[in-house]
């Protein structure tokens, strides 16, 4: 601060101790200001009070010759503005940085600036783009923000287990983000532990490592692909990990090759009383029990002898046996491929 802005507010001591009036609007206006200044030179507000509590230190014997009482109501306005003031500005400064931030993260995940740009301003924030990184996507039953207590929390365990460790926590369409060096997945899986309890009992996916900034966007991508299949194949375990679905990606990337796969194998299950759904659902549970009749019935609440009737008939309508080897693998991956495309609720 400088001493002609402590000459100046003595000056306004000074004149309101003389005439008993309060701080006019400018004048107080003025200190606001003079506060805002302080705040963007890098003065804390403690250093600021200090000063002025100093400077009317040393001028107390001329200040107070009239009624010290007025002096301290003319330093309480005095010291409340300026604060005021260089409160205003730290907060300025703080929705300044969360937006650079997020811009940043939205270019970063979503691979919109350039590259060369993009790895200059994420050393920023602590990421090095030359080395691979992966990507964990925490989705729970309420969306989450950067204000959200389940934020706080995991960012707080994270931070207070690791350190700085070039780790970026975040959130982007309520769900939670965590970006970390792709040879530290011990940082993901801790991540991931306290994201599910966070979020009471989200799913957390993790995209494999991919060096250079495109490696951000590709693992992001991969984790909210796990994220969707798991929603579609009914997938209910606690964390998920893209190398582990990549069979799914590959069976779907013909999509017209799997939509006529699962029309010619499981359409004539339409002619069934009650329509293809509760065959198909009788199947996905044969097949997710490991094909054990027994605990497939089990799942859907039906008798050993009603479950196996309703294999006889998917036997019958499609030709294909679920007990035979061979016609196993085309019935699974048709019922896999049903499952995907939403069929046969969703027609394809």
């Amino acid at each position: 601060m400088r001493d002609e802005d402590l000459e100046e507010y003595v000056q306004i001591l000074a004149d309101v101790c003389a005439t008993g009036r309060r701080l006019s609007r400018d004048e107080l206006e003025s200190l606001r200001a003079r506060g805002e200044n302080a705040a963007e030179a890098g003065v804390g507000l403690r250093a600021l009070v200090r000063r002025h509590l100093t400077a009317t230190r040393e001028n107390w014997p001329a200040l107070s010759a009239t009624d010290g009482n007025r002096v301290l109501a003319a330093v309480e306005q005095a010291i409340d503005a300026f604060a005021e003031g260089h409160e205003r500005a730290q907060r300025l400064a703080v929705r300044q940085q969360e937006a650079v931030r997020r811009e940043f993260i939205d270019d970063l995940l979503y691979g919109r600036s350039d590259l060369g740009r993009l790895a200059e301003r994420a050393e920023r924030f602590g990421l090095v783009l030359s080395r691979a990184h992966a990507v964990a996507v925490a989705q729970g039953s309420k969306p989450v923000e950067d204000t959200h207590p389940a934020t706080r929390q995991v960012e707080s365990a994270v931070v207070g287990r690791f350190g700085e460790r070039r780790i970026l926590l975040t959130t982007k369409e309520g769900r939670l983000i965590c970006i970390a060096p792709g040879d530290q997945d011990d940082v993901l899986a801790f991540f991931a532990k306290h994201a599910y309890a966070a979020t009471e009992g989200g799913q957390v996916a993790v995209g494999r490592p991919h060096p250079g900034a495109g490696g951000v966007v590709h693992s992001y991508e991969e984790a909210l692909n796990a994220l969707d299949l798991a929603g579609r194949l009914d997938i209910r375990e606690p964390v998920l990990r893209a190398a582990d679905l990549l069979v799914y990606p590959v069976l779907t990337r013909d999509r017209q090759a799997m939509a006529d796969l699962v029309h010619n194998t499981l359409g004539p299950l339409r002619a069934a009383r009650g329509g293809a759904g509760p065959l198909v659902e009788t199947l996905t549970a044969y097949f997710d029990s490991g094909c054990i009749a027994a605990e497939a019935a089990r799942r859907l609440n039906l008798s050993v002898r009603a479950f196996t009737y309703r294999l006889e008939r998917i036997h019958k309508l499609t030709g294909a046996d679920p007990a035979d080897s061979v016609h196993r693998y085309t019935l699974q991956t048709a019922v896999i491929g049903a499952r995907l495309l939403g069929w046969p609720d969703d027609d394809v």
